[in-house]
């Protein structure tokens, strides 16, 4: 009967603790994102820091490993953000070219096919969209009220932008410090099991990471070598930032697709070209979803599909991008938490009586 109570007793604990934590969690869900990324972050490149550590001071070898994770991403973006300025740019020079096209020569291909004889202002639609793309003072007086009205979500932008090298620095430095001084404040009785469970938590996140940076990689060497066969120009920018991005679920492949497409209506003269750079993008899409990630991260930590689902949607709509990066390992952490839950509910009295 005592242990039965104290069963009782202790999962209303676990409950209530749940509970707080998740309304905290939603409250400060806006200013949250910045610390759980540099945290991601900070996770990732930990293993990194500490090789290095053991050859210079820490504070030396966390500003290597910052100072490198900056670059690197400054290179991805100085390669990325040209190229697409640059197709956008000469998609909407051509744009009057693909109304005329769409008017001489599909219209009446759909007119024979289906008997539907559709009339379109087609000259009214260029003649909008030249006076929209002419540079004038009236373009940047109808945007300087949303200019204005977004400047708080401009603010918020950059101030994260910043937030973000200064906190990963901190956690990278103090990591192994922050992780002692909470194991000091464990009660003892408590110390080995909490041990032992956070071990199991770090070895499925180890698993999760390992497992995703392969499925980054396979899918990287994929989508450049696919495009590059296509005949696409940009083959390696798109397919590296296709490749990286798969992280997040569907997002790689459909910036990949967007940008590729972009590309392609520029390069391109038949319509067979874009075909082509969309069977790449589908094949990738159910090679990742259904071989790649299954195999190397999926089955490594447990989730079944729903669950993925499930947790995207929630860590999402709390924490916004970072949520979805967030969402699978948090996920995975919670699995173990919930076993572990599963394991003293059955070896409890109640389940017993």
């Amino acid at each position: 009967m005592n242990s039965t109570f104290r069963f009782r007793a202790r999962f209303a604990w676990y409950l209530v603790a749940a509970v707080v934590t998740g309304v905290l969690l939603y409250l400060v869900a806006p200013i949250l994102s910045p610390f759980l990324f540099a945290a991601i972050l900070a996770y990732i490149c930990l293993p990194l820091v500490d090789w290095l550590a053991k050859r210079v001071p820490r504070w030396l070898a966390t500003s290597i490993v910052l100072v490198l994770l900056m670059l690197g991403l400054s290179l991805l973006v100085l390669i990325v953000a040209p190229m697409v300025e640059k197709q956008f740019a000469a998609f909407l020079q051509n744009v009057p070219d693909y109304l005329d096209w769409v008017r001489e020569r599909f219209l009446p291909w759909l007119s024979s096919r289906t008997g539907v004889d559709l009339h379109l202002d087609f000259e009214h639609a260029k003649q909008a969209l030249a006076d929209s793309l002419r540079a004038d003072n009236d373009v940047l007086k109808a945007l300087l009220p949303k200019l204005t009205t977004g400047g708080a979500a401009v603010i918020g932008f950059f101030t994260a932008v910043l937030l973000v090298p200064v906190m990963l620095f901190y956690f990278l430095r103090d990591w192994h410090e922050f992780m002692r001084r909470t194991e000091d404040l464990i009660p003892r009785r408590s110390h080995q099991w909490a041990v032992n469970f956070a071990g199991e938590i770090n070895g499925v996140l180890g698993e999760f990471l390992r497992g995703q940076i392969a499925v980054i990689l396979i899918m990287c060497v994929y989508f450049v070598a696919g495009l590059w066969l296509v005949g696409l120009e940009y083959s390696l920018p798109i397919g590296i930032l296709s490749g990286m991005l798969v992280f997040v679920p569907y997002l790689g492949a459909l910036v990949g697709l967007l940008l590729a497409t972009l590309a392609g209506i520029n390069q391109f003269d038949s319509f067979l070209g874009l075909v082509a750079l969309w069977v790449v993008f589908g094949i990738g899409q159910l090679l990742e979803g259904f071989v790649v990630t299954p195999s190397l991260v999926g089955d490594r930590i447990g989730l079944h599909p729903v669950a993925v689902i499930f947790s995207l949607l929630v860590f999402g709509h709390l924490f916004g991008f970072f949520g979805i990066l967030l969402a699978l390992p948090a996920s995975a952490a919670l699995l173990v938490g919930l076993r572990h839950l599963r394991a003293q509910y059955l070896a409890s009295e109640l389940y017993k009586s």
